[in-house]
């Protein structure tokens, strides 16, 4: 097909126009819609100098095997200039399950670190000064007891509470939409949430207690219109949640962090974290009536897209992930993951892990980026791109207030539709060849081996082992106290906090104190709508 009798438009499928000017922007003020960097609506983004005053934290997220081979990982992409930590659990572990556990079987340190009590946790961060380096988590369903495994070693080190900085992804909404990596209910996981929430209010004022994630969402297949939409109504539930508790807005929303993910259309990817920026501000003054600015500045990690990254031709995806990170920091992020080449394949090798983070380096130190705050600002395409980008998602919010909420647009099936739809339609775009995937295709050519890493079985016998040794020499009787008292705590009304911080100290595993709140709560099973 010609160039031009093609039709263009986003991933999303948003036609965009050979030519934009004044025309385009009919009704656009640039002071209520864009204003300046660090000013109300932040559609610019939240700092006035942006990376001129700071950069974006390098945050390369890893983990696989057991807690001392990650820690190794850890200490290695320190070395290499990493500036925070994030770890990536196995499936197991996100599950609410030891090794050992039938269920586990297989998968032990397979797609991250396998971790089952407080003991795992001090290895995985042994010789790393939690009071010294920002750490983000990725877990869900069983996130508060992941948390108070992390704040307990943070006692063992002496660091104050107070001091303690990072993230915990623990956004159980996302879950049932797109990941399904769920234990509980929706309702008992959405008081666990509440319940870090209200006691990181209270008690750990640098450490955000939720990182709402559009990333997995758009992993799943949905729009970029679709994550952001998804992603923002999911805030609004958590801080309904927070608010029907008895927390003050301005008490916890500065604490409240994003996660978004970064695509291969450039533009459209930008538009949509501008957009973020500007959404968040009006629901958070307007809806909610926020008075501190730091609650209406949405602060959001962006990591590049997994689910763009192809086994052909894997040295493409180093490209690939040059051009997603570009549109993360473009687009004003705070943190920054950037993909390795081999991921298609297994989780990354040391090889492939220092490209993808000299990736970011380059783009820091040699690209000029963080020159200037918001380099795009102005530009009638990405102005246009970003007003059509904020009125879709907009639609889709009005539409899930008027089924009473984001839980109950779950149980309709409401997001998951919408999701799977989109999903079908751009498959089918590249199985027709309308959209172009370089080496799968088009392009084609025989691939090139790569290293890869590989976990074997053993990982997973020398954690039964250490989990074994553990049961023996612990007070098998403080174990029990704990977890009766966990057990009371969920069945009435108090913060479950507290007394999951007990069992943890107490040395109770990961899957002891699952099972106890699995007694409590029930599981949940997704029935499907489509």
């Amino acid at each position: 097909m010609k160039t031009a009798e093609r039709q263009f438009t986003t991933i999303s499928g948003v036609p965009i126009e050979p030519v934009y000017g004044p025309g385009h922007l009919a009704g656009f003020d640039a002071r209520r819609d864009l204003g300046a960097p660090g000013e109300f609506p932040y559609t610019r983004g939240i700092h006035r100098d942006m990376y001129r005053g700071k950069l974006w934290t390098m945050r390369q997220f890893s983990g696989f095997a057991t807690p001392e081979e990650t820690n190794r990982r850890y200490r290695y992409l320190l070395e290499q200039g990493q500036t925070g930590l994030s770890v990536a659990f196995d499936l197991p572990t996100l599950m609410g399950y030891d090794a050992g556990h039938p269920m586990s079987l297989g998968e032990v340190g397979k797609c991250g670190v396998s971790i089952c009590s407080l003991e795992d946790m001090e290895t995985l961060f042994r010789g790393i000064p939690l009071g010294g380096v920002t750490v983000s988590m990725t877990i869900n369903s069983p996130a508060a007891v992941l948390w108070a495994m992390y704040l307990a070693v943070a006692e063992q080190q002496g660091v104050d509470w107070t001091q303690v900085s990072g993230t915990i992804q623990n956004d159980i909404l996302k879950e049932y939409i797109a990941q399904k990596e769920f234990i509980f209910p929706p309702r008992p996981s959405m008081r666990l949430v509440t319940d870090t929430i209200e006691f990181a209010a209270r008690h750990t004022p640098k450490f955000n207690p939720i990182s709402i994630s559009g990333y997995h969402i758009r992993e799943a297949g949905s729009t970029a219109v679709q994550e952001l939409a998804f992603t923002l109504r999911d805030a609004i539930e958590y801080v309904d949640w927070a608010l029907e508790r008895g927390l003050e807005i301005d008490e916890f929303a500065p604490r409240l962090s994003f996660f978004f993910n970064a695509h291969n259309d450039f533009f459209e990817e930008i538009a949509k974290y501008r957009a973020a920026r500007k959404i968040w501000a009006y629901v958070m003054r307007g809806r909610y009536g926020a008075r501190s600015e730091r609650s209406a500045r949405l602060r959001f990690h962006a990591q590049t897209a997994g689910c763009s990254l192809t086994w052909q031709q894997p040295y493409n995806n180093v490209v690939r992930t040059a051009l997603q990170a570009m549109a993360a920091v473009l687009g004003g992020a705070q943190s920054l993951h950037t993909n390795s080449l081999d991921e298609a394949y297994a989780l990354p090798g040391e090889h492939a892990v220092t490209i993808a983070l000299r990736t970011q380096q380059v783009l820091a130190y040699e690209s000029g980026v963080a020159g200037a705050p918001d380099p795009l600002g102005g530009s009638y395409f990405l102005e246009k791109l970003t007003l059509e980008t904020e009125a879709a998602a907009n639609h889709y919010i009005r539409r899930i207030d008027e089924m009473g909420g984001m839980i109950a647009a779950i149980e309709e099936g409401f997001p998951q539709t919408e999701i799977a739809a989109a999903s079908y339609r751009y498959q089918r775009e590249v199985e027709a060849g309308e959209r172009i995937i370089v080496g799968v295709n088009r392009f084609q050519s025989e691939d090139q081996p790569i290293e890869l890493l590989e976990i074997d079985e053993s990982s997973a016998r020398r954690q039964e082992a250490r989990l074994a040794a553990l049961r023996k020499r612990r007070d098998s009787g403080r174990v029990r106290r704990a977890l009766d008292a966990l057990q009371r705590a969920a069945e009435g009304t108090q913060n479950t906090m507290p007394r999951l911080l007990d069992a943890v100290r107490a040395y109770a595993t990961l899957g002891e104190i699952c099972d106890a709140l699995r007694e409590v709560f029930g599981t949940y099973q997704e029935t499907s709508h489509i």
